[in-house]
Parts: structure tokens; sequence; C-alpha cells
């Protein structure tokens, strides 16, 4: 690629590639940015009013498996436990199973006290020389599964009581093959940062994933709070244990098998929030080190598939492309610092100024509507400018996590830690 940038470079002349290359990233900016006000806008016409939707009584009635990998839970797993056992759905037609993935920590012990005094909880322990990762505790799990769909919760999470009953009663389609509920931060007071994740998550489910849904029925699978029919789960033969965004991997196999993902945006659960920036770090890099992966699997594949329209291909393109999108934003910054170096384009300040107002107003579009439709206090408002900093750790990392892909670096399943023993109270 720099070879190549070089060439370019002596045949074109610095000025000329420069505005080429500035062109090129408006262009991809503008495409986004208008995908960023669409779900804006459509989230905002109908989001509000159905956060209030009740649920519809029907009488589908599946059986359910909910499962939980835990991997080094002491400080959750009874507060999860507990919140699992208190799901409104029949007691016969709900089973709990939650697979302790090595644990070196006392979440074996805790489980072990807990199945004692539970009946309903099944707990399948597996060994340190097993495969280790989410995917693979989770299959672990499969032969034990007996509903008809599968929910699958994270070890901090908190679903409410009536997820269960939100969640499958999609299912009564047979087109739909998984369905996403919405995830909330519950300790975001503890810290800026947690507050700051809290923000981000009320645009990814109140605008992102909500618009996906109402302009283009394209929503994600995301992997926790979600539920998935069993037996297209074992069509596809499991999670895939070489990705570390199992559920991104998913999302895309079942689209390409002709199923539907939906999402229910009052299925809600709560989750804790990273709460130092070496765990947030940690964290979103594996998020983009999978997502990169899974666009590189399947982007060739979305374009030969008969199950998606153009436009479904196009977004499902865009959606694949989303953590290669800080990799150009970083592009697009080297490229305005070369300009006002006097390098390039630099007497042509027009690109300058488009490109630099692309690169954050569109994020800010989805950030700015999630607060109004979560009608968040005003003071939330003040907190976007922390985002600009925020963007440019999302700069580094997604770069990093692209490097390190091109490049082959090997990069294995990475937990993100919990912080605080009080979060295990329900």
């Amino acid at each position: 690629m720099l070879g190549g940038l070089i060439t370019a470079a002596g045949v074109l002349g610095i000025a000329e590639l420069t505005t080429v290359i500035g062109v090129a990233l408006e262009t991809i900016f503008i495409v986004f940015f208008v995908r960023h006000l669409s779900f804006t806008v459509a989230a905002l016409r109908s989001a509000p009013a159905d956060l209030l939707a009740p649920v519809v009584p029907t009488p589908y009635r599946p059986a359910v498996s909910v499962l939980v990998a835990c991997k080094n839970e002491e400080l959750v797993i009874e507060g999860l436990v507990r919140s699992l056992l208190a799901l409104e759905y029949p007691p016969e037609l709900l089973q709990v199973v939650i697979v302790n993935d090595a644990s070196t920590d006392r979440t074996g012990e805790l489980l072990a006290a807990l199945q004692r005094d539970e009946p309903r909880l099944t707990c399948l322990h597996r060994g340190r020389g097993e495969i280790s990762g989410k995917s693979a505790a989770l299959n672990a799990a499969m032969a034990t599964l007996t509903g008809e769909v599968t929910i699958v919760f994270d070890g901090d999470h908190k679903p409410r009581p009536d997820v269960v009953w939100r969640l499958v009663r999609h299912f009564d389609d047979p087109s739909v093959g998984a369905v996403q509920g919405r995830c909330v931060i519950r300790n975001e007071r503890d810290i800026l940062l947690a507050k700051l994740v809290a923000i981000d998550y009320l645009a990814g489910y109140l605008v992102n994933e909500y618009g996906r849904q109402g302009l283009v029925r394209m929503p994600a699978y995301g992997g926790a709070n979600c539920a998935v029919r069993t037996s297209s789960l074992r069509e596809l033969g499991g999670w895939n244990q070489q990705s570390v965004t199992e559920d991104t991997d998913v999302t895309l196999r079942l689209v390409l098998s002709g199923q539907r993902v939906r999402y229910d945006v009052t299925a809600i659960d709560e989750e804790q929030a990273v709460t130092t920036l070496g765990r947030y770090w940690r964290q979103r890099y594996r998020w983009a080190r999978g997502h990169q992966q899974v666009c590189r699997d399947y982007r060739a594949a979305v374009w030969r598939t008969p199950f998606l329209s153009r436009l479904e291909k196009l977004e499902t393109t865009m959606f694949l492309f989303v953590f290669h999108l800080p990799v150009l934003s970083g592009a697009g910054l080297l490229l305005l610092l070369t300009w006002a170096a006097g390098l390039g384009a630099a007497s042509d300040p027009f690109h300058g100024f488009v490109l630099w107002t692309l690169l954050f107003i569109g994020p800010l579009f989805e950030l700015s509507g999630a607060l109004l439709i979560a009608r968040s206090d005003r003071r939330d408002a003040r907190m976007l400018v922390f985002f600009l900093p925020l963007f440019f750790v999302s700069i580094a990392l997604c770069t990093k996590a692209w490097l390190d892909g091109v490049f082959g670096r090997h990069y294995a399943w990475v937990k993100t830690e919990r912080s605080a023993a009080r979060l295990v109270s329900p």
C-alpha cells in the first residue's frame, strides 16, 4: 500500500494525489453521514412510542434455554443467577445453563453452591486444557440445550423479568433466526468513562440498531441479551471459535442463509461498563479486531447472496465497514495536517473544511438523537465534548487492530474484566 502511494505521488504529484485522496474520503464520509442522519431521523420518529409498547399477548410459548458463559465472574455471578431465576416465563419451559469456562477464581465454587440450592440451574465446568474463549464455552453447552430458542447473556448482565417474553415472541415468524434486545449501562455514575459508554450504548441501541431495523430491516445480533433459534444455530455449526466477535459472525451467517434478525427495543437488560481506559482499549480492540475479520471473511459473499436486495447488500457492507471507518478518519486527520503544513492541496480550504466537519458530525447526530429519545438530563449533553478525545482513542485502537489483522498477528479472545463487587446485588 505504501509503495502504491509513493508510485502515485510520483505520477500525479503530491498536490494532485492528496486532492484525490481527500475527495475519496469525503465521498465515503458523506455516504456514512447520510446513513447516520437517516438512522437518527428514523429513530426520533418511532422509538419514543415503541419504548413504551407493552408485551402483546401471544399463544406462542416455545421452550427456552438461557445460556451464559462465565470466566472469573465471582464478583457478579450470584446477582446474575438470581436475575435469571427471576425471569417471568413458565418454569417448565425455561432451562438455565451456565458454563464455567475454566475460571481460576471462586466462580466454580459459587456456582456449585447455587446449583445445590436450585434444581432449575444446570452448570457445566470446563477444564483449563480445553480451548478457551466465549465461543468455545457456548459450544460446549450445545448438546445440553433443550429449548427451541436459546437466549444468551454475559456474566455481568441483569435482564429485566419480562425480557424472555419480549424476545421469543418474534420467533413465531419462521423467517426469524435471531432477535437482539437492548442493553443499558447500570454503573454510569461510577466514573466519567462509564457515563460515556452509557451514552454510546444509547446511540448504539436507540438509534443505530433501531435505524437499521426501521429502514432496511437489518439489525445485528449483538452477542448478549439476544436470542437465536436453536435449530438454526445447530445448522450453522454453532458459534465460530475462530472469531473473537462471535455475534457479528453469527449475524452474517444467518443473513447469508436467508434468515432474518430482528431488534426489540423493549427487551432490556443491564450490564456493567468498563471503568478504566485500559479495559476500554482491550474491549474495543477485541470488537474492532473481530469485526474487521468478519468483514474480510464475508464481504464478497454479501454481494453474491440471493437473499438480500441491493439496498440490503449496501447496508450490510457499510455495517461490516464500521470498524474500518476510524482508520479512514485517522487518514483524514493526517491529510488535514499535510494540508496545514503547506503540502498538497493547502490552497483549497474547502476540502479541509468538508473533511473535518464530516469526521465528527455524523456520529454526533446519533449521540444527540439518542439523548433526546432517552429524555436524558440536559447536563448529559455536556458529556458529548468528551467524545472527541475518545474518538482519537478509537482511531488508534481500530488502526492497530487493522494493521494487526492485515499482518496476521495472532490474537485470542480476551474477557472484559469486572471491577465492582457491589454490583452483584440485583
